[in-house]
């Protein structure tokens, strides 16, 4: 499962902890056929993988 990183400092300015996450430990492919689908973009940021779906623009143009 693919997924994207954002520097915290970067999480920090657009306020990643508003959207659903769970911890780097979890399984990425269970938290995506469970809860969020299985097309759901996610975010690494520090210890927390953010699923930031809502907002296209944070894992095109600010994650890496």
């Amino acid at each position: 499962m693919r997924t994207k990183t954002l520097y915290r400092r970067d999480g920090e300015r657009i306020g990643i902890s508003r959207f659903p996450n769970f911890h780097k430990s979890g399984s990425i492919a269970g938290m995506k056929r469970l809860y969020y689908g299985k097309n759901a973009l996610l975010v690494r940021c520090g210890r927390w993988i953010y699923n930031v779906s809502s907002e296209l623009e944070i894992y095109y143009n600010i994650a890496h």
